[in-house]
């Protein structure tokens, strides 16, 4: 992005944040900390980091634990401008996570296991493209539950997987049902044979097409309700087989092709997909292309949408992109939801993508 343009976009959003006032100053304070941080962002760090702790209600044990995480948060504000130049049509900058060393960002909010799905995993059948919508969005059809948060937890692969399982059991019942993370967490030990230490392991990660084999094997997953989320994997498995809400009739694995993965989200429902979470800890909104992004996967999100112009780097027409519901809570990114450009495999979105689908029942 332009260095005028950059500058011009904070001022702008620096006017936007000033023109509330004082009559709502926790309006404009929650616009001026989701902004981009500008060159003097070292000089104000003490304000930045005051207008952190009272947007994300952050509080410190000691006064040796505050001082690490303001040098911390200085060390992040730096990363989301550094991010920022290397994804100028997504917004980067302060997020709850801004206290969080990448390492421990990775520890405490990702958890993919693995790095590549099973051999021997089902393909997808080739679909149809031709007649594909230009914009198609899931959420719009009442199949997306709302967002979950999986806290401290390792435990994105579960929140994919259910959201994936829950879109299909509405296309085959018409019910919209959240589902059991927690079952997952708890009771999912599922393994490949041929890849040593791969197994599903609570907050310590897992793989969603484990998880759908294991939903399989179980007979299917209870509602959220009867077996609730608790954000810790200490707790023993205490799944009950008269209590299953959905189940999973058979699940596979879609083409690397961005039509083909289209084509499966319209016609079976949300996908599970798994990306780079790298730009993720600084978004705040827009549309993600990075010039450059690792394709290792790890963290476990889900597919629910694309729009065909989201985006329009300087020069350039719109772009299309995906649309990711995340499992970080509402109050991160654009309402708990990511958009990632298509076209380049950005961040390995398109590397692991799964669709299931569910068992037709007319009751739950």
């Amino acid at each position: 992005m332009d260095y005028r343009l950059s500058i011009l976009f904070v001022f702008s959003l620096f006017l936007v944040a000033s023109s509330f006032g004082s009559a709502d100053e926790s309006i404009g304070d929650d616009l001026f900390i989701r902004q981009v941080v500008d060159e003097d962002r070292l000089l104000n760090a003490d304000h930045h980091f005051s207008l952190f702790k009272r947007r994300f209600g952050k509080s410190y044990a000691t006064q040796e634990e505050h001082d690490y995480r303001f040098a911390v948060f200085k060390a992040n504000l730096g990363r989301a401008k550094r991010l920022q130049k290397l994804d100028p049509s997504a917004i980067h900058g302060v997020t709850q996570f801004s206290d969080m060393t990448p390492a421990e960002f990775r520890r405490n909010h990702l958890g993919l296991k693995r790095l590549r799905l099973p051999a021997d995993a089902n393909k997808a059948p080739i679909l149809p493209t031709n007649d594909l919508p230009s914009d198609f969005d899931w959420r719009d059809h009442g199949a997306v539950t709302s967002v979950k948060n999986q806290g401290s937890c390792g435990s994105c692969w579960s929140f994919s997987t259910t959201g994936a399982l829950e879109g299909a059991n509405f296309l085959a019942t018409g019910k919209l049902v959240s589902l059991s993370e927690q079952q997952l967490v708890d009771c999912d030990h599922e393994c490949d044979p041929d890849e040593p230490g791969s197994c599903d392991s609570g907050c310590n990660g897992g793989l969603m097409n484990s998880a759908f084999e294991y939903s399989l094997k179980a007979g299917g997953l209870m509602r959220e309700e009867d077996y609730p989320y608790t954000g810790t994997d200490r707790g023993t498995c205490k799944f009950d087989k008269t209590k299953i809400a959905a189940s999973v009739a058979n699940f596979s694995v879609v083409s690397l092709d961005e039509d083909q993965i289209a084509a499966n989200l319209v016609k079976n429902g949300p996908l599970a997909v798994a990306i780079n979470a790298v730009f993720m800890q600084t978004y705040v909104g827009g549309v993600s292309c990075p010039y450059i992004c690792s394709k290792r996967l790890d963290h476990g999100v889900l597919l629910v949408g694309y729009g065909s112009a989201g985006y329009a780097p300087i020069r350039m027409k719109e772009k299309p992109y995906w649309i990711i519901k995340n499992s970080w809570g509402e109050h991160w990114g654009e309402n708990g939801y990511y958009k990632i450009c298509q076209g380049r495999n950005i961040c390995g979105v398109d590397s692991m993508v799964s669709t299931v689908a569910a068992v037709h029942t007319t009751s739950q």
